[in-house]
């Protein structure tokens, strides 16, 4: 085996277990050919030896799941080897389809209705209200330029930065990933001006005036010229 190819395979010990780190500008056939070697060479072990967890970083390579279970099964046979995990670069397309629905702003405009409930996997910009009975679920924020008495639901999975901000807010609920809140009687007066919803450092739901946003989330940049 030449140098080069001595060089596709590191094996890496940590507290952990093991890291291998695999070349991605090698064919996968000679990938395989020296994960074998190696592992053969410098792990030997005893039926009493407890297990090694190992993580496999693959870079910029795109392995079909037939290749990650050919990896697997490979360092299976070193029989206190255990695959954790294999860590890729490279996004599938379903990843990068989830990624840019999650990542987009959509915007609409009308009225949920009692009865309606309206969901999109990103952000959502409503010019409407949303009436009692109603409901908007968003797996980012909720930004709603009318009325909101109804519920909605920012952050539905599981993103607990997420905002919900209305130019009324008198909900009937708020929720921000898992966390629920129930309309107390300050929000069904009539306010001025905009106003936000987000988890504050105790895990509770605060309402405040939009304006507390760029100290609350200075990164929430995304509608034209912030928030």
């Amino acid at each position: 085996m030449n140098k080069r190819s001595q060089q596709n395979v590191l094996i890496k010990g940590t507290k952990d277990g093991l890291t291998l780190h695999l070349d991605d500008g090698c064919s996968f056939s000679e990938l395989i050919r020296e994960l074998e070697t190696k592992l053969s060479l410098n792990y030997r072990f005893q039926e009493n030896d407890p297990l090694l967890a190992v993580k496999v970083h693959i870079g910029n390579r795109y392995l079909t799941e037939a290749q990650k279970e050919e990896i697997k099964e490979l360092i299976r046979k070193k029989k206190k080897l255990v695959v954790d995990e294999i860590v890729s670069n490279v996004m599938t397309y379903d990843e990068a389809k989830q990624w840019k629905d999650e990542n987009q702003i959509e915007t609409v405009a009308k009225v949920i209705r009692s009865g309606q409930v309206f969901e999109v996997p990103g952000d959502l910009l409503l010019i409407g209200d949303v009436n009692p009975g109603g409901k908007v679920v968003a797996g980012g924020n909720v930004y709603i330029m009318g009325t909101l008495k109804g519920i909605a639901h920012a952050g539905a999975h599981g993103n607990s930065r997420a905002v919900i901000a209305a130019s009324v807010m008198k909900p009937s609920q708020l929720r921000i990933s898992e966390l629920v809140s129930h309309a107390p009687e300050e929000y069904t007066n009539e306010g001025h001006g905009m106003e936000c919803a987000f988890i504050d450092n105790d895990e509770h739901i605060v309402v405040e005036k939009l304006h507390v946003l760029k100290k609350q989330r200075p990164n929430l940049n995304r509608l034209e010229g912030g928030l």
